[in-house]
């Protein structure tokens, strides 16, 4: 038998304040004067100084500002690989991601379009890359999502909702400080935090579960419990934002060596065609799935009476046929995580009927 050989992130710096190591981290990576470090940065960091004046800019390097009021696209991906090239004069020596989980995923990806030909969309799949990404650095701002340390970069194409999965796309290096995590909004907080939760039940309810994954997503899981459900008096607590930190990393690697499930594939059709964002779109389909995973669910709904998140209602009410039916063909085509959520034998169970009734509860 033939065993899957993953990469895992060879370096991570974590602690308070840690984020000042940032330019001594980076600069024996630098390849010449021309090759500048690229820093992608979310925009809501935009008039933070506090965190700005901390990015050191020598010679040619750049901050570019990306607004994450949309999910990743492929073509969002090409412009900012456009762009790099023909404002730099020599390939950079590296891109530096720094925010939640849509900006680590849009640096990993630019990071892999600037040594790979082609479309980033041609490269939606498993192991389709070919070149080595360019030296590439992850610094969350908010804890959840597990991009930090996963091998997929998750972009939503012209046909499909779908990651660069790749032994080329886990950062080279990752900085967890939980301080840039201070000032998050409670409700992204849940949202991305139960990203983090589902993550971990979709593993270790999987027919992929193995000591591995369970080892990591058990861990995960007893964090979440304690952040979400413990007696932290609020997000302001130093200790609950490095655990959820951990729980972060923890959860990403419990699906290095599985996989996640139905809430996932489900949640890429509501992202594809509405544009949910990933967290909250976990969360409204997490909220129906009790056949599939009943004690995940009623913990979910604890959670959520705990902090007062209300979800969005009816977001499926006003569509059409055709409209559900482009849903359930993203969903469908996320063949793994079927088969992990329900067994090999998962097509006679997972009907399009199935799906279109249990979107319709959204």
């Amino acid at each position: 038998m033939s065993y899957k050989n993953f990469p895992m992130v060879p370096r991570v710096v974590f602690g308070r304040g840690s984020f000042n190591q940032l330019n001594e981290i980076l600069a024996p990576k630098r390849l010449s004067v021309n090759a500048p470090f690229i820093f992608l940065v979310d925009d809501v960091f935009k008039n933070n100084t506090e965190l700005t004046s901390r990015i050191s800019l020598y010679y040619d390097d750049k901050i570019i500002f990306i607004s994450t009021k949309e999910e990743p696209k492929t073509t969002q991906v090409d412009e900012l690989v456009e762009e790099i090239i023909l404002n730099t004069k020599e390939r950079p020596s590296g891109i530096i991601g720094i925010g939640g989980g849509s900006i680590l995923d849009l640096a990993k990806a630019v990071s892999i379009m600037l040594s790979n030909e082609g479309e980033a969309k041609d490269y939606q799949g498993w192991d389709l890359v070919k070149n080595p990404a360019i030296y590439h650095v992850g610094i969350p701002t908010i804890s959840g999502t597990g991009a930090e340390v996963s091998r997929t970069t998750v972009l939503t194409g012209p046909e499909k909702k779908l990651g660069i999965n790749s032994d080329f796309t886990p950062f080279d290096q990752v900085i967890l400080d939980s301080e840039l995590t201070k000032g998050v909004p409670k409700d992204q907080w849940f949202y991305t935090g139960m990203d983090c939760y589902i993550h971990c039940i979709e593993s270790l309810n999987g027919s992929y579960l193995n000591s591995f994954s369970q080892s990591y997503g058990e861990k995960s899981l007893d964090l979440c419990k304690e952040i979400f459900l413990g007696d932290f008096a609020d997000l302001s607590d130093v200790e609950a934002q490095e655990k959820l930190m951990m729980a972060s990393w923890h959860g990403g690697m419990s699906i290095a060596y599985s996989q996640v499930g139905v809430a996932h594939a489900m949640s890429y059709g509501l992202s594809y065609l509405l544009g949910t964002k990933h967290g909250l779109g976990n969360c409204v389909v997490f909220d129906h799935l009790e056949e599939f995973y009943p004690e995940g669910v009623a913990l979910f709904k604890e959670m959520k009476i705990k902090h007062n998140i209300e979800l969005p209602q009816s977001i499926c009410a006003q569509l059409s046929n055709d409209e559900f039916d482009i849903m359930i063909d993203v969903a469908l085509s996320l063949e793994p995580l079927w088969e992990n959520a329900i067994g090999k034998n998962w097509q006679k169970t997972i009907t399009r009927e199935k799906l279109k009734g249990l979107y319709q509860k959204m």
